[in-house]
């Protein structure tokens, strides 16, 4: 295990190797994960490995994803500054940041409080202006509706009607869609107020989304 690792060329390494090279070329994308301290988002015990290519815990039953995925994620998600986002699962706040590095405006719900606490305290440590609210994700979050843009960052069984009813005509949704065990992720473009389209990117693995619309507690 490292002493005293450089965080700073761990966090190039991660870009270069794990993101632009699978194909992840955006560069303001590839200088948001440059800017955002990923080790600051993962547990004490597990910061040596902040940078490497897998999921890690972060509590309560729930990780942070492997640094491609968000990547990924956050590629399909096509946002631009400004863009009012809402995030479902909040987890560690890694996403959120990513986000917010990005100019956007995100309000991101988590199911846990403890998390959800966490995550608002470190992401305004860091500078990070996200609004945090803990409640069922499943069923968005009415209150700033309709969003530019949504990200689901747990597997849901299917597509919840009430993103596609807080989603502008013209947005797109993120979300991993499938069984509790594997899913693929899904890019879903509102195209009417009663019309979707969707295309797959693959498969993936995340922890399922408990709620009215997800997976049973």
């Amino acid at each position: 295990m490292m002493k005293n690792p450089d965080f700073t060329q761990l966090r190039e390494a991660m870009v270069r190797e794990q993101i632009a090279k699978r194909g992840i070329t955006n560069p303001d994308l590839l200088r948001a994960f440059m800017d955002v301290p990923r080790h600051s988002f993962v547990l004490q015990e597990e910061i040596n490995f902040a940078y490497e290519d897998h999921p890690l815990p972060v509590g309560e039953g729930q990780t942070i994803s492997q640094p491609y995925i968000v990547a990924l994620m956050t590629e399909a998600l096509k946002v631009r500054g400004g863009d009012k986002i809402l995030e479902v699962g909040t987890g560690s706040g890694y996403q959120a940041a990513i986000l917010a590095q990005l100019g956007t405006r995100v309000f991101s719900i988590e199911r846990i409080p403890s998390l959800a606490r966490q995550a608002q305290a470190l992401l305004s440590s860091l500078g990070y202006h996200v609004t945090i609210d803990v409640g069922d994700g499943t069923c968005g979050w009415q209150e700033y509706a309709p969003y530019d843009r949504i990200i689901v960052t747990a597997a849901s069984p299917a597509i919840s009607p009430l993103w596609e009813e807080q989603l502008i005509v013209g947005g797109r949704m993120v979300v991993p869609v499938g069984s509790e065990f594997s899913q693929e992720l899904v890019v879903v473009d509102k195209v009417s107020a009663t019309h979707t389209k969707s295309e797959t990117l693959g498969g993936c693995v995340f922890v399922p989304l408990i709620g009215k619309y997800g997976f049973a507690k």
